[in-house]
């Protein structure tokens, strides 16, 4: 199974807990690829994925499966040779869009599912992964609040998450989709301007269940939980953010225990790489 994460340093925790998540849930050999850039935008330095760190969690991920194996792979050059200038000052950050530069790597497989590093894998995504993909060039899930305001047909929705993304390469490359969005993301200015690139120019999208990328609370059904921010309403109105590597969050604002056995692992592999670091 090939899964695909990007973004720079900042993303370490959120990737840890994820692979690991798909470590005891998949049992066939994982093939991870870490896609990150180091990107400087005004006064702002964002630095890449570190060898270490994907040595670090290549290692740890053998001890499920000898064959599991990560591949990081650094395009600062290619980004900042080409970089989505109209969207470099947006609340998201730059590498948010590193996966629309994925047609240009040969190292990216033909079928890859893209992961965002605030996923959680829950059940075995088999049937999500190996679903048939000749005529689409991605699948996904419909966006949880998304959907219903961001519409390209009035009666329908078709507004989709990119935090879980099933991508068919050889169609995008083909189509020239992730070409197209990178042009978008240089010259228009979007709100999350990659996931608004992708629903504006994908022609064959698939819409898939709920249970792929459940955005909103824990159904005994969901096999990728996705920690993005809510709305709620009781007893006042407000907005909730928690990501997995807030661990107090999780248990006391979200109420979540069931995924303590990773947790506990992944600060396990924290202390491991913030040692082997600092000598």
């Amino acid at each position: 199974m090939n899964l695909l994460y990007c973004g720079d340093g900042n993303i370490e925790d959120g990737v840890i807990i994820s692979v690991l998540s798909f470590c005891k849930n998949v049992n066939e050999p994982l093939n991870v690829y870490l896609v990150t850039a180091s990107v400087t935008n005004g006064k702002t330095v964002r630095h890449s994925l570190s060898p270490d760190f994907a040595l670090l969690l290549e290692e740890k991920i053998k001890e499920y499966n000898e064959n599991n194996k990560v591949t990081l792979i650094d395009i600062s050059d290619e980004f900042n040779e080409n970089k989505p200038y109209a969207n470099m000052d947006t609340r998201f950050t730059p590498c948010c869009m590193l996966r629309l530069y994925t047609d240009m790597l040969d190292e990216i497989p033909e079928r890859v599912l893209y992961i965002d590093n605030d996923v959680i894998c829950r059940k075995n995504p088999s049937d999500f992964y190996y679903q048939k993909m000749d005529n689409f060039e991605l699948a996904g899930v419909l966006d949880y609040y998304g959907s219903w305001f961001f519409k390209h047909r009035l009666f329908k929705r078709d507004y989709i998450n990119s935090g879980v993304l099933l991508l068919n390469m050889k169609k995008i490359r083909q189509t020239g989709l992730f070409e197209k969005s990178r042009k978008r993301c240089a010259e228009i200015e979007m709100f999350m301007p990659d996931q608004s690139a992708l629903n504006k120019l994908s022609a064959y999208k698939k819409i898939c269940p709920r249970k792929y990328n459940e955005q909103r609370k824990l159904h005994k059904d969901t096999v990728f939980q996705h920690f993005t921010t809510s709305f709620r309403f009781f007893p006042w109105f407000h907005t909730v953010t928690v990501k997995p590597w807030n661990i107090t969050g999780m248990h006391e604002t979200l109420k979540l225990f069931c995924y303590d056995n990773i947790l506990n692992e992944y600060l396990s592999v924290k202390e491991k790489y913030n040692h082997e670091r600092a000598i």
